[in-house]
Order: C-alpha cells, then sequence, then structure tokens
C-alpha cells in the first residue's frame, strides 16, 4: 500500500520521534508499505515522519551501482548516530517532503551508527559515501530536521514562496501528497 507523502509545513516534520519496541503494530507491513511507497516516488529514502509516523524508523535503499555492486538496502529502527566524520562535502540534496526543492547541502562523508534492523538484531556500523549521505538525511528526520533548515537564512528566504506554496498544496508531484491543511487519510 503506497502512503501519501507528507508534504512541507506539516507539524509531524518537525517532532523529534519516539522509540518504538518489537510489539510496534503491524512493523513488518508498515515497513513494506514504506519501501513500496519510496519506490513509487523514486526516493531512495524515506523516513516514518514522512508517511505521518512520528516514530523512530526510516529506510534507505540506494541501489546498486552499474556493476549490481555497492546494494545499500536497510532498515533503521530507533537509530543512533554515534559519530560523524570526515571533510564535508557538499551535494545537491532533495526530498520527498519538498518536491521540487533542491539545494547543496554540507555532510561528513562517515558516519557511525547504532540500530535495530526489522528483525530487532542491533548492530553498530561505520557507513561512508552516498550511503552515510542518506543515512544523515533520514536521521535528520526522526530528529524534526529537514534539510532546509541546514540552508543559510539568505537561502531560506529566496526560498520561502516555494515553501510557502508546498505547505498550502499549490505543488504537483509524481506521487500522492498529504499536505498541512487536508485531513489525515491513511
Amino acid at each position: 500500500m503506497k502512503f501519501p507523502i507528507i508534504a512541507y509545513g506539516d507539524p509531524v516534520l518537525k517532532k523529534v520521534c519516539a522509540p518504538i519496541d518489537e510489539n510496534y503494530p503491524d512493523l513488518k507491513q508498515l515497513i513494506s508499505n514504506m519501501f513500496e511507497t519510496m519506490y513509487h516516488a523514486h526516493g531512495v529514502g524515506l523516513a516514518a515522519p514522512q508517511v505521518g509516523l512520528p516514530i523512530r524508523l526510516f529506510i534507505v535503499d540506494t541501489g546498486a551501482d552499474e556493476n549490481d555492486k555497492n546494494k545499500f538496502k536497510k532498515v533503521f529502527i530507533n537509530a543512533e548516530i554515534i559519530e560523524e566524520s570526515g571533510e564535508p562535502w557538499a551535494f545537491n540534496e532533495g526530498c520527498l517532503s519538498i518536491p521540487d526543492v533542491r539545494e547543496d547541502v554540507m555532510r561528513k562523508p562517515n558516519v557511525r551508527i547504532k540500530y535495530f534492523d526489522e528483525n530487532w538484531v542491533q548492530h553498530e556500523e561505520e557507513v561512508t559515501g552516498m550511503p552515510a549521505r542518506v543515512i544523515q538525511h533520514e536521521y535528520d528526520h526522526i530528529e524534526g530536521k529537514l534539510f532546509t533548515d541546514t540552508l543559510s537564512l539568505l537561502r531560506k528566504r529566496m526560498l520561502k514562496s516555494k515553501l510557502d506554496a508546498i505547505s498550502k498544496g499549490n505543488i504537483k508531484a509524481d506521487y500522492k501528497m498529504r499536505f498541512p491543511n487536508q485531513s489525515k487519510k491513511r
């Protein structure tokens, strides 16, 4: 089942999310639906707040390179970034909750993260490169932050009319969205 993506301006995107436990209702189905939603929207990551749930859950699938190597597909439950390291690098990021807005964001290339997977196995690992960047972006979501929060005040002012249009539902996306003034339907 494809969920609508929650649009910029909805308060759920600004909440620090709550941890869950292995008894969270229908967790496997939720994860499956999140992957279906993400793939339909052509994303590489999706956090639970983006489907209206203020819980510490996100998924990542950066795909594989041309040699079908370096596939990175994981579920992160109750994730905690322990360390970010390396020289920050800029990359043009976007977000399914903020369609048609892309900006350069500085992030460190390495991340050490502790999390549970979908089978409640705990992991602690170091991730580098593009997967680390996607993890940091999705982790920000469960911390109540958006990539636009990292931008300079001047850049935010320049984007204000676009962001206002998104929050009012005056945007077309290739996937279903739910805007702040719409009633909740899932």
